[in-house]
Protein backbone atom coordinates (compact mmCIF):
# COMPACT_ATOMS: atom_id res chain seq x y z
CA UNK A 1 0.00 0.00 0.00
CA UNK A 2 1.05 3.45 -0.73
CA UNK A 3 0.31 7.00 0.86
CA UNK A 4 -1.51 9.50 -1.69
CA UNK A 5 -2.45 13.01 -0.85
CA UNK A 6 -3.88 15.14 -3.64
CA UNK A 7 -6.81 17.72 -4.30
CA UNK A 8 -10.13 16.43 -5.55
CA UNK A 9 -12.51 18.73 -6.47
CA UNK A 10 -11.28 21.26 -4.41
CA UNK A 11 -10.99 19.25 -0.63
CA UNK A 12 -7.62 17.87 -0.13
CA UNK A 13 -7.63 13.83 0.34
CA UNK A 14 -5.36 11.17 1.90
CA UNK A 15 -5.41 7.87 0.99
CA UNK A 16 -3.66 4.46 0.97
CA UNK A 17 -3.57 2.37 -2.43
CA UNK A 18 -2.60 -0.45 -3.87
CA UNK A 19 0.35 0.50 -6.55
CA UNK A 20 -2.01 -0.83 -9.15
CA UNK A 21 -5.33 1.32 -8.55
CA UNK A 22 -6.27 3.73 -11.50
CA UNK A 23 -7.10 6.48 -10.24
CA UNK A 24 -11.19 6.31 -12.03
CA UNK A 25 -11.35 2.80 -10.04
CA UNK A 26 -9.79 4.98 -6.74
CA UNK A 27 -12.27 8.45 -7.18
CA UNK A 28 -15.65 6.00 -7.91
CA UNK A 29 -14.44 3.07 -5.20
CA UNK A 30 -12.79 5.51 -2.72
CA UNK A 31 -14.29 8.48 -3.14
CA UNK A 32 -18.21 8.00 -4.48
CA UNK A 33 -17.30 9.87 -7.37
CA UNK A 34 -19.62 7.99 -9.92
CA UNK A 35 -19.53 10.63 -12.99
CA UNK A 36 -16.42 8.71 -14.54
CA UNK A 37 -17.59 6.04 -15.83
CA UNK A 38 -15.60 2.42 -16.74
CA UNK A 39 -15.75 1.80 -20.32
CA UNK A 40 -13.35 -0.03 -21.94
CA UNK A 41 -10.37 0.11 -19.72
CA UNK A 42 -8.07 1.33 -22.51
CA UNK A 43 -8.29 4.75 -22.71
CA UNK A 44 -9.82 4.54 -25.94
CA UNK A 45 -13.89 5.33 -25.04
CA UNK A 46 -13.12 8.86 -22.87
CA UNK A 47 -15.83 7.88 -20.38
CA UNK A 48 -13.30 8.25 -17.48
CA UNK A 49 -11.97 11.69 -18.21
CA UNK A 50 -11.11 13.91 -15.94
CA UNK A 51 -9.06 16.78 -15.45
CA UNK A 52 -5.65 16.18 -13.95
CA UNK A 53 -3.89 19.49 -13.04
CA UNK A 54 -5.84 21.20 -15.73
CA UNK A 55 -5.38 19.06 -18.38
CA UNK A 56 -8.05 15.98 -19.26
CA UNK A 57 -6.76 12.98 -19.15
CA UNK A 58 -8.04 9.01 -18.99
CA UNK A 59 -8.72 8.07 -15.56
CA UNK A 60 -8.04 4.32 -16.48
CA UNK A 61 -4.67 4.84 -17.64
CA UNK A 62 -3.55 6.95 -15.02
CA UNK A 63 -2.90 5.50 -11.31
CA UNK A 64 -3.72 7.12 -9.03
CA UNK A 65 -0.47 7.35 -7.36
CA UNK A 66 0.72 9.38 -10.27
CA UNK A 67 -1.78 11.35 -9.10
CA UNK A 68 -0.26 12.11 -5.65
CA UNK A 69 0.38 16.15 -4.95
CA UNK A 70 -1.89 16.65 -8.13
CA UNK A 71 -5.37 18.32 -8.10
CA UNK A 72 -8.16 16.37 -9.76
CA UNK A 73 -11.29 17.44 -11.46
CA UNK A 74 -14.09 15.80 -11.61
CA UNK A 75 -17.59 16.65 -13.40
CA UNK A 76 -18.94 16.65 -9.91
CA UNK A 77 -16.77 19.49 -8.97
CA UNK A 78 -17.14 20.87 -12.61
CA UNK A 79 -20.61 20.86 -11.93
CA UNK A 80 -20.84 21.92 -8.19
CA UNK A 81 -19.18 25.05 -9.18
CA UNK A 82 -21.06 26.16 -11.97
CA UNK A 83 -18.64 26.21 -14.65
CA UNK A 84 -20.31 23.66 -16.48
CA UNK A 85 -23.80 25.23 -15.90
CA UNK A 86 -24.80 26.56 -19.21
CA UNK A 87 -23.12 23.10 -21.00
CA UNK A 88 -25.03 21.09 -19.13
CA UNK A 89 -28.11 23.20 -19.80
CA UNK A 90 -27.58 22.83 -23.45
CA UNK A 91 -26.98 19.39 -23.14
CA UNK A 92 -30.11 18.97 -21.84
CA UNK A 93 -32.02 21.22 -24.17
CA UNK A 94 -30.68 19.82 -27.13
CA UNK A 95 -31.08 15.99 -26.02
CA UNK A 96 -27.75 15.21 -25.93
CA UNK A 97 -27.56 13.06 -22.89
CA UNK A 98 -28.90 9.84 -24.38
CA UNK A 99 -28.42 7.16 -21.88
CA UNK A 100 -25.97 9.49 -19.93
CA UNK A 101 -23.12 6.98 -19.85
CA UNK A 102 -20.78 9.17 -22.07
CA UNK A 103 -22.03 12.37 -20.81
CA UNK A 104 -19.81 12.82 -17.96
CA UNK A 105 -16.54 12.70 -20.08
CA UNK A 106 -18.12 14.61 -22.93
CA UNK A 107 -18.98 17.39 -21.02
CA UNK A 108 -15.29 17.52 -19.69
CA UNK A 109 -13.96 17.38 -23.29
CA UNK A 110 -16.57 20.26 -24.16
CA UNK A 111 -15.74 22.32 -21.72
CA UNK A 112 -11.91 21.81 -22.20
CA UNK A 113 -12.42 22.86 -25.60
CA UNK A 114 -14.31 25.65 -24.44
CA UNK A 115 -11.91 27.67 -22.14
CA UNK A 116 -10.58 28.60 -25.10
CA UNK A 117 -13.10 31.12 -26.16
CA UNK A 118 -14.32 31.83 -29.35
CA UNK A 119 -16.77 29.62 -31.42
CA UNK A 120 -14.99 26.80 -32.51
CA UNK A 121 -16.29 25.25 -35.95
CA UNK A 122 -18.70 22.05 -35.94
CA UNK A 123 -16.06 20.15 -37.29
CA UNK A 124 -13.20 21.16 -34.30
CA UNK A 125 -16.09 20.70 -32.08
CA UNK A 126 -16.35 16.72 -33.82
CA UNK A 127 -12.21 15.98 -33.82
CA UNK A 128 -12.19 17.73 -30.14
CA UNK A 129 -14.69 15.01 -28.75
CA UNK A 130 -13.09 12.30 -30.80
CA UNK A 131 -11.48 10.49 -28.11
CA UNK A 132 -15.11 10.29 -26.50
CA UNK A 133 -17.53 7.58 -27.84
CA UNK A 134 -21.66 8.04 -27.56
CA UNK A 135 -22.85 4.53 -27.43
CA UNK A 136 -26.45 5.71 -28.15
CA UNK A 137 -25.12 7.86 -31.84
CA UNK A 138 -25.91 11.16 -30.00
CA UNK A 139 -23.10 12.74 -31.45
CA UNK A 140 -25.03 15.82 -33.94
CA UNK A 141 -27.09 16.61 -30.37
CA UNK A 142 -24.02 16.76 -28.89
CA UNK A 143 -22.13 18.83 -31.40
CA UNK A 144 -25.31 21.06 -31.33
CA UNK A 145 -24.93 21.53 -27.56
CA UNK A 146 -21.25 22.55 -27.27
CA UNK A 147 -22.30 24.79 -30.51
CA UNK A 148 -24.72 26.63 -28.64
CA UNK A 149 -22.74 27.12 -25.50
CA UNK A 150 -20.18 28.60 -27.25
CA UNK A 151 -22.03 31.02 -29.37
CA UNK A 152 -24.14 32.08 -25.90
CA UNK A 153 -20.52 32.56 -23.99
CA UNK A 154 -19.49 34.71 -27.02
CA UNK A 155 -22.33 36.74 -27.04
CA UNK A 156 -21.81 37.34 -23.68
CA UNK A 157 -18.52 38.56 -23.78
Amino acid sequence: MIDISLTVNGERVSACVLPRTHLVDFLREELCLTGAHLGCEHGVCGACTVRLDGEIVRGCLVLAVQADGSVVETVEGLSDSGEIADLQQAFIDRNALQCGFCTPGMLIASQDLLKAGGVPSREEIREHLSGNYCRCTGYHAIVDAVEATAKAREAAR
